[in-house]
């Protein structure tokens, strides 16, 4: 039993005992940077691809495994669509920062990918080697002016594949995206609880590209078990106030038996070159300039990261999930859903529209179950994340349960998901409304008024006694995810929706009948109209 067990189990009971500190106010005057800020290191304006016209979201979550290759092209896009700035927002609805938006210093700037309370802490290096368009080296995504700032010269590769360790997908490659938190930049506003918020975030961004790289016939796959202490060593980072949370190996064009994605060159100008071959122990010297005065550290959150630091170069073995994965749902009254709605949005243009309601949500008509039946699908291709720990095509970690509230041929009650043959399978029949509400904390969602609340669930502690305490980043990864997934379906299908986390799991494990198999609902996703005529400012910076 690890420390992710008392983790897990301290975050779901979290609504009747709060984590500590119990009176941690955030010091909003003294926020950090939503990104890193590095003085004085040479930076390179990113390209942008922009999207080709046959990527559209309904192939980049349904469509087949893609045999294509990066260019700086297709990277300056998927960057620019994923995590950088794409636009500013100003809306009328009920979200109690509402008041500060106007001003420029709170503004809302939007990005493709969602996160817990719009913080964006995920730092994203990328590790070029011989075969790049760049000079060899460690480069930093500057999200606000999207350009690569260099942090280190020289070829470090063959570092990153050893601590990779057998990972097949980065035998044949030297280009590396590194995922990385600095605590800070979350724990701000979240203390205790931003370990598992940001563990959900770095699966909605990894999901992104997911969708946004099979959009474009490549394949992208992740590690989430490798030699993180060495490869923060690598990338300059305090083992104690930063992880290295997922490393994607990138298929690039001109290598041997690469082809480049559609409409983009195979080689791009290379900046002023510098030397390849870095000293031995070479490593990032650069620190980052930290804006807040006073830095705050939490005991639970590095206690819950030595934990899934340990053994993290371990990778477990196939089919060691396997007694957590979800089981087919079982027998009980049905309703057979409609076809999916078409997804035929441009996967760019479909994140770029990707918002949360925040109480703007009105039943007046139903919803179409296509709409639903689409955010089901969408939950159901997020399910697993192609990582070094599942077996490919296996079954997902979670379990999809409804509550219809307005969907047009869907009488009102509690239903589990059938994932295999896209029905409904009743659990209770009934209106949940009143359940719904009482059992969320904030007042920014009238969740009765939502068409329906999709809720997964997991078995975390099965994961957990699967793999091990480093699992409790993946099942939480698969359920940041699945949250992302649905957020770009909705806005393609042309539908509204919102995700929360501030809701009572333990009445939910208990409505759901999940608590006797250790099921836990990690979040809440809803789905609906919104009222018409909304008071909307929106601002792009770039078109989508």
């Amino acid at each position: 039993m690890g420390y992710a067990h008392e983790y897990a189990t301290a975050v779901m009971r979290r609504g009747r005992t709060p984590m500590e500190p119990a009176d941690f106010v955030p010091d909003w005057a003294d926020r950090p940077r939503k990104g890193k800020f590095f003085p004085g290191a040479p930076s390179f304006p990113l390209p942008d691809g922009g999207c080709a016209d046959d990527a559209t979201l309904g192939r980049g979550l349904f469509g087949e495994r893609g045999t294509g290759a990066f260019t700086l092209p297709v990277l300056g896009a998927m960057l620019r669509d994923s995590y950088g700035l794409t636009g500013r927002r100003l809306a009328v609805q009920a979200n109690t920062d509402l008041g500060a938006l106007p001003f420029f210093t709170q503004a809302n700037w939007s990005r493709g990918t969602a996160s817990g309370g719009g913080l964006y802490p995920i730092g994203i290096h990328w590790i070029s080697g011989a075969n790049g368009p760049l000079a060899p080296g460690v480069y930093y995504y500057d999200t606000p002016r999207h350009r690569l700032t260099r942090l280190l010269s020289g070829d470090v590769t063959d570092e990153v594949r050893s601590c990779l360790g057998d990972l097949a997908e980065a035998a044949d490659t030297d280009q590396f995206l590194v995922l990385g938190v600095t605590f800070w930049q979350n724990c701000f506003k979240y203390n205790s609880f931003g370990y598992h918020a940001v563990t959900m975030d770095i699966g909605a961004l990894l999901q992104t590209w997911r969708m946004w790289a099979r959009a474009h016939g490549v394949h992208l796959g992740s590690a989430l078990w490798f030699d993180e202490p060495r490869l923060g060593r690598l990338l300059g980072l305090d083992p104690e106030e930063d992880g290295v949370f997922a490393v994607v190996p990138l298929r690039w064009a001109g290598v041997p038996g690469a082809t480049a994605a559609p409409g983009s060159p195979a080689r791009e100008q290379t900046p002023a070159p510098v030397d390849s071959a870095p000293a031995a122990g070479a490593r990032v010297r650069r620190s980052p300039a930290e804006k807040s005065r006073r830095v705050m550290t939490f005991p639970t959150i590095r206690r819950i990261h030595e934990a899934t630091v340990e053994g993290a170069a371990d990778r477990p073995a196939p089919g060691a999930l396997d007694p957590a994965l979800a089981a087919p749902e079982g027998a009980g009254e049905r309703v057979p859903l409609p076809a999916p709605a078409a997804l035929d949005l441009p996967v760019r243009r479909a994140l770029r529209e990707r918002r949360s309601s925040f109480g703007r949500f009105a039943a007046g008509s139903p919803l179409d179950a296509a709409r639903l039946s689409a955010a089901l699908a969408a939950a159901v291709a997020a399910g697993t994340l192609d990582s070094d720990t599942e077996t490919p095509g296996g079954a997902p970690l979670t379990r999809l349960f409804v509550f219809v509230n307005h969907v047009a041929g869907v009488p009102a009650g509690l239903y589990a998901y059938d994932r295999d043959m896209n029905e409904l399978v009743r659990v209770k029949p009934g209106d949940f409304g009143l359940f719904l509400q009482e059992n969320y904390f904030l007042s920014n969602y009238n969740l009765e008024q939502a068409a329906a609340v999709l809720v997964p669930v997991a078995r975390t502690h099965a994961v957990l006694d699967a793999v091990g305490d480093r699992g409790y980043r993946l099942v939480n990864a698969v359920v940041g995810a699945t949250a992302q997934a649905v957020y770009t379906a909705a806005s393609a299908a042309g539908t509204a929706c919102g995700v929360a986390l501030g809701f009572d799991c333990v009445s939910y494990a208990e409505e759901l009948g999940v608590a006797d198999e250790g099921g836990i609902p990690l979040l809440i996703m809803m789905i609906g109209d919104e009222r018409p005529r909304p008071a909307d400012y929106r601002f792009d910076i770039v078109a989508p």
